[in-house]
């Protein structure tokens, strides 16, 4: 989290040194991917996730744990609940059960409890299956005990798994809701329970849109359009792997309503068919690296953030890293905004509070066919460049990000503006020998508003995050820029751009 000294990779890597990011957590010595039961209680953000407690590739899954105060600064923990000789612990997510429905706390100490996927081992009585179970702690998630009573739902199934649950209040009553998946039937089934522990089935989810691999890791929740709390609309996040629109992993959403009962998505969310235009789905991230993407249950002020693993399936556990592998995106508040005449997300990342080091700052500067220096990046921090930039008669304005002393190989993020395709191209970033499949450029369409291309990107150790037009637009990308690579430049061709607005700012 905090360690940015770099360290050559361990045997079977690539020859070339990483530094370890700063504001993305990553697991002190071992393997992370997938978060799981991501939740606020008494003040402290508890993030769990898929952990290898024993190496940093995949196996031996188990829930890792780290708490926040602010989302940035993380604490590790002690593994929260271990695999054994009878299952892995598969993804899921964490409740407060304030009214005590399962009976595993008091009124005045809630339990958190637990909905996990048990994947059952050889040789046990439910082997070749998964299904749900339940772990509950009653001492604000720092120590967990397996229900006796386990597993509490399944189907006889071998890909039933990811249970997010939480509380609806509806005009049938309050109750527990879960949003699981039959992974490889592209299905999220919807189950309601007042317990816990004795579930009713309720409705089917999909296939829609995106289809092309296994639907895994969904979420279903409510947020006003435009902060009206008169238009509420329900959103339906499913992961997918592969088949994602950048290649391999990813997460795309849905927008409708929710009754209690059924998910029914709008007809503006719905692609005829989804494996043949997934440009045309609703995406969380185009890039690469944003899958499992869940969100926090009981954060105060009814805020949604989210958080997803950061990296994908076809090349995670060969990533040039050591002693640590794999890491998670910022955390990301989320809100549904009117765009073009639909209810769409926006993400906006969390950051420092204070404004950081300034590094740059400069309005109204036109630029005609050259390339402008932006400062260096510094060891140590996080460079936040924002910008507002009016193309104006350029055919493309590009920031070269942790870039060759000598103007070559370099992280690339260009706007066309014949095409209006926003482009983030990692293919000369760096280190992208380690596999196949990792060199590659990520496009979304982008709309300008007024004629202004609006950008926030967040370059850490190891990673680019963009969030463009206030959020309506993310990429993000890994990246593995050889060492001393740290030259950020700006580049208009084509003809002339205005930049009303530039900073670049170091955050620590």
């Amino acid at each position: 989290m905090t360690d940015t000294t770099i360290r050559p990779a361990g045997p079977g890597e690539d020859t070339a040194p990483t530094i370890r990011p700063l504001l993305h957590y990553t697991a002190h010595s071992t393997w992370l991917n997938d978060p799981n039961g991501l939740v606020f209680y008494q003040g402290l953000y508890h993030l769990f996730y898929q952990n290898n407690p024993f190496d940093n590739v995949w196996g031996n899954m188990s829930w890792g744990h780290a708490t926040s105060e602010d989302l940035l600064h993380w604490t590790e923990h002690p593994v929260a609940i271990a695999c054994d000789d009878q299952e892995d612990i598969f993804s899921g997510s964490v409740v407060v059960d304030a009214g005590n429905t399962a009976g595993f706390g008091t009124p005045g100490n809630p339990a958190l409890v637990a909905i996990y996927t048990s994947a059952f081992k050889e040789g046990t009585e439910h082997q070749g299956t998964q299904a749900q179970s339940l772990a509950f702690s009653t001492d604000a998630g720092m120590t967990w005990h397996k229900y006796a009573g386990n597993p509490v739902l399944g189907r006889g199934s071998a890909h039933f798994r990811d249970p997010k649950v939480f509380r609806f209040e509806g005009p049938a009553g309050s109750y527990w809701v879960m949003v699981a998946v039959e992974a490889q039937h592209q299905e999220v089934v919807l189950y309601r329970s007042a317990d816990l522990k004795d579930w009713e089935y309720l409705s089917t989810f999909g296939p829609a849109n995106a289809t092309g691999g296994e639907w895994e890791c969904p979420d279903l929740f409510p947020l006003p359009v435009d902060g009206n709390p008169d238009d509420v609309r329900w959103v339906m996040v499913v992961n997918i792997n592969p088949g994602a629109v950048a290649g391999g992993s990813g997460g795309q959403y849905f927008v409708g309503h929710f009754d209690g009962v059924r998910f029914t998505a709008d007809a503006d969310s719905m692609v005829e068919d989804g494996n043949a235009n997934l440009r045309d789905c609703l995406w969380l991230d185009w890039g690469r690296d944003y899958y499992a993407a869940v969100s926090f249950s009981n954060v105060p002020g009814s805020r949604r953030v989210m958080i997803a693993w950061m990296s994908n399936w076809d090349y995670a556990n060969s990533l040039p890293t050591s002693p640590w592998r794999s890491s998670m995106s910022l955390a990301r508040e989320v809100g549904l905004a009117t765009v073009n005449g639909r209810p769409r997300l926006i993400q906006r990342p969390v950051l420092p509070t204070d404004s950081g080091r300034s590094l740059l700052t400069v309005a109204d500067l036109e630029v005609h066919d050259s390339t402008v220096a932006l400062p260096d990046a510094e060891h140590g921090s996080v460079q936040l460049i924002e910008a507002d930039i009016l193309p104006g008669t350029a055919r493309t304005v590009a920031l070269t990000l942790l870039g060759a002393p000598d103007g070559g190989a370099a992280t690339v993020l260009s706007f066309d503006t014949v095409t209006n395709q926003l482009t983030l191209d990692r293919r000369r970033s760096g280190n992208t020998s380690f596999h196949a499949k990792f060199a590659s450029a990520e496009s979304t369409p982008v709309t300008l508003e007024d004629g202004v291309l609006k950008l926030q990107v967040v370059v850490d150790h190891g990673s680019v995050e963009v969030f463009a037009q206030g959020g309506k637009v993310t990429i993000t990308d890994l990246v593995f820029p050889t060492p001393g690579n740290v030259a950020i430049g700006l580049t208009v061709e084509g003809g002339t751009a205005m930049v009303r607005r530039l900073s670049v700012t170091a955050l620590s």
